[in-house]
């Protein structure tokens, strides 16, 4: 059912087909989004961005029915100033931010135009609008005030209770406690003690009792304990934290952390000190153990990520001007395979195995080797005049992976992509060498298995700048510089417009961009899905509205992810119901490539069940090709552009071929009128091509049909 009509009699101009979200809705959400935004920034609201959005709109809704409403109903606008209270601690802030988003943003709205109209009704709302928040937030203080009296009444009543309970808690916590605690007066004599305390100077309870703390110190640092515990007591210090050196009954020295706090009696003088020693000597051992793991690969043992990159800082700031630093990236081919066929242990087996041959590799170097993630290793070399270059190292550290190991019976070798960056400079980003050396790797394993890649600023700055357009294309077509144009299908037997192929293009500041580029970009992003039907959506219209003057097919190429996607036909048989077009005038068009993935072969066959036309493209009329248009049994091929100059007995050897099975052979990327000629006698039906002309605007277009 097509979505919107047009009368036959006035086909342009022609309503933009681009996505419709409504501009009187779309205006809405962008003020409920604005509101949302403002209203956050100086209001406290336990809500997600989302969420707070939703909300806003929906009270946005309600005011401007109220504004509309008749007879204006003001309690209703009130609750909606509840509403917003209620969403959080507001405030005055709250109200003050609101009133001026919304009486800039109401007047605004495309609904309220014009706004002398409305002008009044939307002053009334607003202040209907403060009156239901200020009684809200009235309340809510009110509310506020009296929960802060119950409040205050309860911890009046638990602290008497607690009171009675902090001596008890106190005697369990000290007794049970691994660390040793005491109660210490000012000069040091020992009040109170647990048997931890005893435990770790090898005494008894009793031996404790009136024992003066600075005699259990030992005398080389008993005197930096009496100072910093004077400090605290003239208020100069908050907390005494010291290591320390405790004297044992045997003679030992037991290696301590004392932390002491001084303790105030009821007038706020100084009274005692609580001290709590933790025996430093397995505290030390646990803590270089956590260290360890936490700077380590625990299956391994090789540095992690985290101590990789800490050594690169300090190994770029040091390296040799003349030779600097080599930075290698690897990645285990295959080792996906290796763990889903013979298990996850098999394949930490692996790794370990790996872990040891990559440390050969480099152990005649001043080099560290690292397990970032999975089966992700780095290699950093400091190099000198002796080290080898690259390609030795990487052919090295193949040869050695490529030694059979033998885990569970299985005798186990891999390959590794190398990814490679050289760090010359010491003012040189760490960071930046370590995404450039991820770069290369990321090339180094496109297609391939077992090579290295040299980081190339050149490629990746121009990888930089693919990525930036296509993650800005989004906007892009939502601001409308994506459009459609259509290029014209041409017989060539007469020269006459047979047909017309719809593609995209993008007019931006930095240039023109082409419909192949598009889809390319497009494609790595997954854009390319919703954006291939709005093309096909909006060139369906286009050529309805055209009808009386053109009755020729509408061909809309796809790539090779819309060719497999499993919405493929419910997108087809929607646009066709949207905009009328007859399925025999539309000619989808496939890669060959594609044409081996089932989905895609699926796809073509039910859209050919459906009476639309179908085509191989980019066809390189190879047997392969020709076997899979008989397969297939397409309606058209169409010859890749990169062809276009074949010569005269090639292409009038192969195209009878395909003549003769019925099928409709174009051919693209036709520049010239001899390119033309040739294929025009080698039997071939269709062209495309500039020689044909540009891609035009729909207007453009429909005034040459």
């Amino acid at each position: 059912m097509r979505s919107r009509t047009e009368p036959m009699s006035q086909p342009d101009p022609v309503p933009d087909s681009r996505p419709d979200s409504r501009h009187a809705g779309r205006a809405r959400e962008l003020l409920a989004r604005k509101w949302a935004y403002l209203l956050s920034g100086v209001a406290v609201i336990p809500l997600s961005a989302e969420e707070l959005d939703a909300e806003l709109r929906g009270c946005l809704d309600a005011l401007c029915s109220a504004v509309t409403g008749d007879p204006l109903d003001a309690a209703a606008v009130e609750l909606v100033g509840e509403r917003v209270v209620a969403l959080g601690y507001v405030g005055e802030d709250g109200l003050r931010r609101t009133a001026e988003v919304l009486g800039k943003g109401l007047p605004a709205l495309p609904e309220f135009q014009p706004v002398d109209a409305h002008a009044e009704r939307i002053a009334l709302v607003i202040g209907a609008l403060a009156t239901g928040f200020l009684t809200a937030n009235r309340r809510a203080v009110f509310e506020q005030q009296e929960r802060m009296q119950l409040s205050l009444l309860k911890a009046v009543r638990d602290a008497r209770w607690n009171l009675r309970q902090t001596q008890a808690r106190f005697d369990e916590v000290v007794t049970s406690s691994a660390s040793g605690v005491m109660v210490v007066d000012l000069d040091g004599r020992l009040v109170r003690t647990n048997r931890a305390l005893g435990d770790i100077l090898g005494l008894e309870a009793a031996e404790l009792v009136d024992a003066s703390l600075f005699d259990l110190v030992h005398p080389d640092t008993v005197g930096m304990l009496r100072q910093a515990m004077r400090a605290a007591v003239e208020g100069r210090l908050d907390r005494v934290r010291q290591s320390q050196r405790l004297l044992r009954r045997n003679g030992d020295v037991a290696r301590i952390s004392l932390t002491a706090s001084l303790l105030r009696d009821a007038e706020g003088a100084p009274s005692h000190f609580v001290a709590v020693v933790e025996d430093g000597t397995e505290l030390m051992l646990l803590q270089g153990e956590l260290n360890r793991q936490a700077l380590h690969d625990v299956l391994t043992g090789l540095p992690n990520r985290q101590f990789f990159g800490t050594h690169l800082e300090s190994a770029v700031r040091r390296a040799d001007p003349a030779h600097g630093v080599t930075l290698l990236h690897l990645d285990l081919d295959a080792f996906g395979m290796v763990c889903d066929g013979l298990g996850r242990r098999a394949g930490e087996q692996l790794l370990v195995h790996v872990a040891r041959r990559l440390k050969s590799v480099v152990a005649l170097e001043k080099a560290m080797v690292a397990r970032f993630d999975g089966d992700e290793f780095g290699i950093l070399v400091e190099n000198t005049a002796g080290t080898p270059d690259i390609a030795t190292i990487a052919a090295a550290v193949n040869r050695e992976l490529a030694e059979p190991v033998y885990v569970d019976g299985h005798g186990l070798a891999l390959s590794a992509s190398i990814g490679v960056a050289r760090g010359t400079s010491r003012d040189q980003d760490p960071t930046e060498l370590l995404r450039a050396a991820d770069q290369a790797l990321r090339r180094a394993r496109t297609g391939r298995r077992g090579q290295w890649e040299l980081f190339d600023p050149g490629r990746d700055l121009a990888d930089r700048t693919a990525h930036a357009l296509a993650v800005g294309m989004p906007g892009a077509w939502e601001q409308g510089e994506i459009t459609v144009r259509y290029r014209p299908v041409v017989r060539l037997a007469d020269g006459a417009v047979a047909g017309v192929e719809a593609v995209l293009h993008w007019d931006r500041e930095g240039g023109e961009v082409p419909h192949g580029r598009i889809v390319e970009l497009a494609e790595k992003t997954g854009l390319i899905l919703p954006l291939g039907e709005w093309l096909l959506d909006t060139a369906g219209h286009r050529v309805q509205w055209w009808r009386n003057g053109f009755t020729g097919p509408l061909t809309v190429a796809l790539t090779a992810h819309q060719a497999s996607d499993a919405d493929l036909v419910s997108r087809v048989v929607r646009v066709l119901e949207r905009t009328g077009l007859p399925a025999d005038r539309l000619v989808v068009g496939i890669p060959v490539a594609a044409a081996a993935v089932p989905e895609a072969a699926d796809n073509l066959g039910v859209l050919a069940e459906m009476g639309v036309r179908t085509s191989l493209d980019d066809f390189g009329l190879g047997p392969d090709d020709l076997a899979a248009a008989r397969a297939l049994e397409v309606d058209a091929v169409r010859v890749a552009g990169r062809l276009a100059d074949l010569r005269a007995a090639t292409a009038g050897a192969l195209v009878p071929a395909l003549r003769d099975s019925g099928v409709v052979v174009t051919v693209d990327g036709i520049t010239a009128v001899g390119q033309a000629a040739r294929w025009r006698d080698a039997g071939a039906h269709l062209a495309t091509g500039p020689h044909f002309g540009p891609d035009r605007p729909a207007a453009e277009f429909r005034s040459d049909l």
